[in-house]
């Protein structure tokens, strides 16, 4: 067995992770995290560029129920933003909440100078282990206030739980 070689841009910098608002557009209500190689607030442009992009990338209408098409998955119109300002792209994961327990994404980027040029990732990432950290909030949120709450979902408590954080 070969072992592979790492290379490494520096050594690891914890980040800080904020949640930065619950943002309503075309129906849907997401809940807005921003991360920063420096450990302040995303860029307001970014921030920006991320709201303009919520009717066109996540899927229209918000809230969908297809009837127990087993080709379609129903949608609840919630879900979360993850903006991350990093050194070499700006970031803007879309993942929302369909199929009862299926988390759905997308993944833009851009140059962190050309912010208006943001489009689907070129690579089929998930994302790296700062966005990976919300990502794993979410999911222990949703099975929380939805999947395993014994009176039912609650939607509104999924919303008002948040992330924030250094890793």
């Amino acid at each position: 067995m070969t072992e592979s070689t790492i290379t490494r841009t520096g050594a690891y910098r914890p980040r800080a992770i904020n949640f930065l608002k619950v943002h309503e557009a075309a129906g849907w209500r997401l809940k807005f995290y921003g991360i920063t190689a420096n450990g302040g607030p995303p860029r307001p442009e970014l921030i920006t560029v991320g709201e303009a992009l919520v009717p066109s990338v996540l899927p229209s209408p918000a809230v969908y129920n297809s009837g127990g098409d087993p080709h379609d998955s129903d949608r609840y119109g919630v879900g979360f933003v993850t903006l991350h300002d990093a050194t070499d792209y700006a970031f803007a994961l879309f993942d929302w909440w369909a199929g009862e327990s299926e988390l759905h994404q997308r993944v833009y980027s851009a140059l962190p100078t050309r912010l208006g040029a943001m489009r689907p990732h070129p690579t089929p990432t998930i994302g790296g282990v700062w966005e990976l950290a919300v990502t794993d909030f979410e999911r222990r949120a949703w099975l929380e206030h939805v999947l395993a709450r014994p009176g039912g979902p609650d939607i509104e408590g999924y919303l008002a739980d948040r992330f924030q954080g250094d890793v």
